[in-house]
């Protein structure tokens, strides 16, 4: 197994302008646990062991803020964002130590595509909890929008470290561990956040959760289906303040033996969207919102 300098996704931060509605939202509806903090911002966790998940910041301008990594030691945290400056990214001054949740030494790098991304190590991992199927363990990865997905993959590959696991005609899917992909990269005429994706332990809590986003009110934007590339179950939601949110479970698990899929591998018949073939169209507000958050 290829030895990853980044080893996991560990949490994405979003701007809220409403950060009572919002942070009612994560916890109430989504099911996330508010996580006691420093400063003005929400932090939310999951049943799994990541200090935080999602962080909401107060703001009015919508957009992501950053996406956080963490890697395998400090020594390769350093080689990364050496790497990255070299690459033509803006680094902080760092490695600091961090007052947010789980604390550990962090370095923020913002790619030349604009994205911030926040790399850290020797954050204090929380309790497990007890898992609950229709409860999110963690996340399972982000997806960005980009004009140029080949560009911006091999800075992932290059750079990061990550490995190309697979290439369809509009996204590229990269991983930094055992999962299929921590990050995908989609092809759009914007750059910003396409959606966030959180790890369920299984199917049926899926489905479960997709049901308790249906009774408080949120119609599914997209599924419940299952993806080609990874093979992960899926549910699309738009949260309150307009970003796309995916509940998801049974994400595959790939070793450096895995055959990178090519764009001739992930073709539907006419009128599919998922490898089933019983997802509905995906909804015009849920397209919509996929491209609508930019970074802040």
């Amino acid at each position: 197994m290829t030895d990853f300098l980044i080893t996991a996704i560990v949490s994405v931060d979003i701007v809220s302008p409403d950060l009572e509605t919002h942070a009612a939202f994560y916890r109430d509806v989504w099911g996330l646990d508010p996580v006691e903090h420093v400063g003005d911002a929400r932090f939310f966790s999951g049943t799994g062991r990541d200090p935080y998940l999602l962080a909401l910041l107060p703001g009015e301008t919508l957009g992501l803020a950053a996406v956080t990594f963490r890697c395998a030691s400090e020594e390769a945290m350093d080689v990364v964002a050496a790497r990255a400056e070299g690459a033509g990214c803006k680094r902080s001054d760092g490695p600091d130590a961090t007052t947010r949740p789980g604390g550990g030494k962090m370095i923020d790098l913002r790619e030349p595509n604009g994205s911030l991304i926040r790399l850290i190590h020797g954050d204090t991992l929380r309790a497990a909890k007890p898992s609950k199927m229709d409860r999110a363990e963690r996340l399972s990865h982000v997806n960005i929008n980009t004009k140029d997905v080949d560009g911006l993959a091999n800075f992932y590959a290059d750079v990061l470290g990550f490995r190309q696991t697979d290439r369809s005609k509009i996204m590229a899917f990269l991983r930094c561990n055992s999962d299929h992909h921590a990050v995908v990269l989609a092809e759009a005429p914007c750059e910003g956040l396409n959606h966030i994706a959180f790890l369920l332990p299984e199917l049926e809590g899926v489905m479960f959760a997709s049901g308790r986003m249906c009774d408080h009110g949120y119609d599914i934007g997209w599924g419940v289906g299952r993806h080609g590339p990874g093979n992960n179950v899926f549910s699309y939601f738009v949260d309150p303040a307009g970003y796309v949110v995916e509940h998801t479970a049974d994400i595959l698990q790939v070793d450096d033996s895995y055959v990178v899929g090519t764009p001739a591998d992930w073709k539907w018949p006419p009128g599919r969207t998922d490898r089933w073939g019983i997802a509905p169209p995906k909804s015009e507000s849920c397209k919509a919102a996929q491209v609508a958050m930019g970074f802040v």
